[in-house]
């Protein structure tokens, strides 16, 4: 299956969260999409419940269905902790989803589209696989001819806030995985159970 490349605003209706982090979507018509998205909608099964948790997960971070699979295959053979959670912190580590944290671009979209025309460097090295998998200590910079990038500059400055687990210094554009994100501190509207339960059916 290929990645998903339709209007996201569409999909965050439909699965009633924001994939922007925006919340603009759902500000605006916070209702499904199509001609019965305001009408009654029938409860969803333990099934349904799961494959919309799954797939609100799989469209945050934009995967296809075989990179999300394979992830959590590989979470699942980490020995500490619970896989769901160790799930988590593999698609945190993910090279485009730092470079969003660090707040190099404004979502997880335009992080990818960085990476993938050689915009990032890490540890001093160009890299173009938005899938690279971050360790902590890692140096995650923009690349010396891409520092003048409006896109890059607007998203810096439209910064609030960052997570804990990682450190940018705003001067010289480059920022690094402090640690390994704790559950406490991913998103909180997913439950992450639904998701092990639904490919352990």
């Amino acid at each position: 299956m290929s990645r998903y490349t339709g209007p996201s605003w569409r999909v965050s209706r439909r699965l009633g969260v924001s994939l922007s982090g925006t919340g603009k979507e759902l500000a605006r018509r916070p209702f499904a999409p199509g001609e019965h998205g305001q009408g009654r909608r029938s409860k969803l099964s333990e099934y349904g419940t799961q494959l919309r948790e799954k797939q609100k997960l799989r469209f945050t971070y934009g995967l296809t269905e075989r990179q999300f699979h394979n992830l959590f295959v590989r979470a699942g053979k980490i020995r500490e902790g619970k896989h769901g959670v160790n799930f988590m912190i593999l698609l945190e580590r993910r090279l485009d989803n730092v470079v969003y944290r660090l707040g190099l671009a404004t979502t997880r979209r335009q992080a990818r589209q960085l990476v993938n025309h050689g915009h990032i460097t890490v540890d001093g090295k160009r890299l173009d696989i938005p899938s690279y998998e971050v360790k902590p200590g890692q140096v995650i910079s923009v690349r010396e001819k891409s520092k003048d990038m409006q896109i890059i500059k607007d998203a810096v400055e439209a910064v609030v806030g960052r997570p804990q687990y990682v450190e940018f210094d705003a001067d010289k554009l480059e920022g690094k995985l402090v640690r390994l994100p704790e559950r406490e501190e991913l998103d909180a509207d997913l439950d992450e159970s639904l998701i092990v339960e639904y490919y352990n059916r």
